[in-house]
């Protein structure tokens, strides 16, 4: 059998601060990829700069106006050559033994749509475990399983590039939880594999959040076309998770027409009721009370995470 090719997908969007470090932890990998695509997706820093400083023949740049992350996760798949997809945020980072770990998962679990890792959190308070499953192999329900726990985030996770032909690439003008939306698509059609080795570095706190620069989007996709009244519960509950969440942004950033409706089509939601009050209460209050409280709601809520509360 012979060795499956890595391509490494890196969207880039101003991380002139954080790029050479996501790039210099793939180029550090116990089992190098095949290539590394990074699209410069109209950085106005000195992102692309750093990244054509970096002495590695693996790296291709390509650049491209400002169409978001999702296109930009596309213009990398497009332009890509290998058979899976592995992808990193440009501001995360990866330990030494993730694609190692992935290719091992390929071989003893093949035709799964999605290969994930267990990673760890970096806070200003240092780095910490995120909690996910205890393992290693064919998830049993995905959209149960994700319930509580993380199962994938981008940047631990790695996607054959046939299932990308089958179900479509990212959804292009979504510029919050796109990832969400494909993990839906792919965890209908296909089973997901999981490592609970904690093999990436999400960053909390790398400059231009995506959280902090949004804008109301203009798209064609949305969790409300994507939900099936028919599907099993666990599926809708996941949908409705992955909606509410995003719509808690809107409304702190002053989309509240766009809150409420996720709040009107969701509210039947059993699991994420919490989510749920939050978004009405916030959309209650005047905008600019609304960061300040869910700041301080999820430093709190950090806070008795990392105690085990």
């Amino acid at each position: 059998m012979s060795k499956p090719t890595f391509s490494v997908i890196i969207p880039l969007y101003n991380k002139e601060c954080e790029i050479e470090g996501t790039i210099r932890s793939v180029l550090s990998q116990t089992r190098l990829p095949d290539e590394i695509v990074v699209v410069d997706d109209g950085s106005t820093d000195r992102s692309a700069g750093i990244v054509q400083r970096i002495d590695s023949p693996l790296i291709r740049l390509v650049a491209q106006p400002n169409a978001g992350e999702c296109a930009a996760r596309n213009r990398a798949i497009a332009e890509a050559r290998g058979e899976y997809l592995a992808l990193i945020d440009a501001d995360d980072e990866w330990e030494p033994g993730f694609l190692a770990e992935i290719e091992a998962m390929i071989g003893e679990f093949p035709g799964c749509g999605l290969y994930c890792t267990g990673f760890s959190v970096v806070s200003h308070d240092g780095l910490f475990p995120a909690r996910g499953l205890d393992r290693r192999g064919v998830v049993g329900n995905f959209f149960r399983d994700s319930a509580h726990r993380y199962i994938a985030i981008p940047s631990a996770s790695c996607i054959p590039r046939e299932v990308i032909d089958t179900v479509g690439g990212f959804p292009e003008g979504m510029k919050m939880a796109g990832d969400l939306y494909m993990w839906i698509k792919i965890a209908r059609r296909y089973r997901v594999c999981y490592s609970p080795e904690r093999l990436a570095r999400y960053s909390k706190v790398a400059s231009n959040r995506s959280a902090t620069s949004y804008t109301p989007e203009r798209t064609a996709y949305s969790f409300e076309e994507l939900y099936d009244p028919a599907a099993p519960e666990e599926e809708r509950e996941f949908i409705a998770r992955a909606a509410l969440g995003k719509a808690l942004i809107q409304s702190v950033k002053g989309g509240t027409e766009e809150a409420r409706r996720a709040a009107r089509v969701f509210g039947w939601t059993k699991v994420y009721r919490r989510t749920l009050r939050k978004v009405r209460l916030l959309n209650l209050l005047p905008v600019r009370w609304r960061g300040p409280l869910l700041d301080l709601y999820n430093a709190v809520a950090w806070r008795l995470a990392r105690k085990g509360l």
